[in-house]
């Protein structure tokens, strides 16, 4: 039985367009396999704290050492973690804020790159420790056009992310120009659910 994790990171929550590409995708992805376990975790309604000395102290004191705060907010971390540990497929609905990510997003990887827990380093370079086999997926959504450019620093920084964390295997699917009009803003959605329905059919396949 697959485990699926869907995180959607934009500030409209469900109602934003890179949800609802996600949406689409796990709705065509679950109607493939009913038997599988599908978790959402929303950023906007339940965002993840921002990083602070305190919170990042807890997780470099000891455990036999922490305070009861820091228990909590080592528990929380951990929580975050082990999501991504069961989850065979991750989904991440991921618009795009001033070239960046959402601000919630940072605090949740803030949360998650934890040495020693989801990755480790070694003479060679930081090594993921969240196990292999895992399948990405990311919906980018843009106002303008930005893939391929210098301007996409979105991209490479998710990218880079999930593989400090032992995810390799990561798919991007991009929405763009949704800003400039309402035909263009059409076109691109039309392109990514395209891409999205080329995506599910692949997996049928796979799982045949």
């Amino acid at each position: 039985m697959k485990t699926l994790l869907q995180i959607n990171t934009s500030i409209f929550s469900n109602a934003g367009e890179s949800s609802r590409l996600a949406d689409e995708f796990v709705a065509n992805w679950r109607a493939q396999q009913p038997d599988a376990i599908v978790t959402t975790r929303d950023l906007a309604r339940d965002p993840v704290p921002h990083l602070t000395a305190e919170r990042f102290q807890a997780f470099l004191t000891k455990p036999d050492e922490r305070s009861t705060e820091q228990l909590a907010v080592v528990a929380y971390s951990d929580a975050l973690i082990d999501e991504l540990k069961r989850a065979d497929v991750i989904v991440l609905g991921l618009p795009m804020y001033n070239f960046g990510v959402s601000s919630t997003l940072k605090a949740y990887f803030d949360h998650v790159a934890r040495a020693g827990v989801s990755f480790r380093y070694t003479e060679k370079g930081p090594v993921g420790m969240l196990g292999a086999d895992k399948k990405a997926y990311m919906f980018a959504t843009r106002g303008g056009f930005y893939a391929g450019t210098a301007h996409d620093t979105q991209t490479n920084h998710v990218r880079d992310f999930l593989r400090l964390i032992g995810i390799d295997d990561v798919e991007f699917v991009y929405a763009e120009g949704l800003g400039i009009g309402p035909e263009q803003k059409q076109v691109g959605l039309t392109q990514a659910k395209k891409a999205i329905a080329r995506l599910t059919m692949i997996d049928v396949s796979a799982a045949a």
